[in-house]
């Protein structure tokens, strides 16, 4: 069952998504080379509880499993759940963080991919795909559509364009819970799915490949990477369905403000989008 917010409701999620939004710039400060994963973990818990907020994804349960880390961070063939630890960001990485926060008992989760040097054009072309995708998915979260525009919308981009759209995982409803109904797939057909009605509040995240859409679970119980081995990207934002267009409730600025985002490769690779 799809809860409706209300207006306090959706102000209390709008802070919690400012504050994931934040701790994502704070990341994104640390983000370098020769930096380990778990570093990273802890710049994005102190930086949460010092906000007087609560990581969202430590202690998660899924069935028996409890997710161990602050954050999620993604090396390349991994789309999601990657737990840090030891491992050490090595230039041409490509790095999805996924994360998440409680604030006043509502939650905020947002991701995003970064890139560390450089990285081959259709890499390069991967994420800025995947970054477009996003904001078409959005400009379907509008009442009166369906939950399959969503999906159509970010399907149809990225597979246009040759890469991979993972369909087993989806994006979600947000709250009260971290993940609330309704599901959000990345794949869909116009007008198929449940119909969406202004306040559902939602997270969209498409998870895109260079390569197969099929994904295999590591031993970890957790980390999820690409069959095949190829590198994915992943984004991640808080929408509020409304009436003729819908609201953005995260926001990649903080972000944005420290690294290049993938629209903008061309000038980080010198080269135009035409080529």
């Amino acid at each position: 069952m799809v809860h409706l917010k209300s207006h306090s409701e959706i102000e209390a999620l709008r802070r919690s998504a400012d504050l994931v939004s934040r701790a994502l710039g704070e990341v994104a400060r640390h983000l370098v080379e020769g930096i380990s994963t778990s570093e990273l973990d802890v710049v994005a818990e102190t930086f949460i509880r010092d906000q007087a907020a609560e990581p969202a994804f430590k202690g998660y349960r899924v069935g028996s499993a409890t997710y161990p880390a602050t954050l999620c961070v993604s090396i390349n063939d991994e789309v999601v759940h990657g737990i840090p630890g030891s491992r050490i960001i090595q230039a041409g990485d490509v790095v999805s963080i996924d994360c998440g926060v409680v604030v006043d008992g509502y939650y905020g989760d947002s991701a995003y991919t970064f890139v560390v040097g450089d990285v081959k054009e259709d890499t390069a072309r991967l994420l800025r795909t995947t970054y477009e995708a996003l904001y078409d998915g959005i400009a379907m979260a509008v009442a009166g559509n369906r939950v399959g525009d969503i999906g159509h919308a970010v399907q149809s981009r990225c597979e246009a364009e040759g890469f991979g759209v993972v369909y087993e995982l989806v994006g979600h409803g947000i709250g009260h819970g971290l993940h609330e109904e309704p599901q959000v797939p990345n794949v869909g057909r116009r007008g198929t799915g449940r119909k969406l009605k202004a306040g559902t509040t939602i997270c969209i995240e498409p998870m895109i490949t260079l390569g197969t859409s099929k994904v295999s679970s590591d031993d970890d119980g957790w980390t999820v990477r690409t069959a095949d081995g190829s590198v994915c990207a992943h984004y991640e934002h808080m929408v509020v369905v409304r009436a003729g267009e819908a609201e953005i409730l995260s926001t990649f600025d903080y972000i944005e403000k420290v690294v290049e985002p993938p629209y903008r490769m061309d000038l980080v690779y010198g080269e135009t989008a035409a080529d």
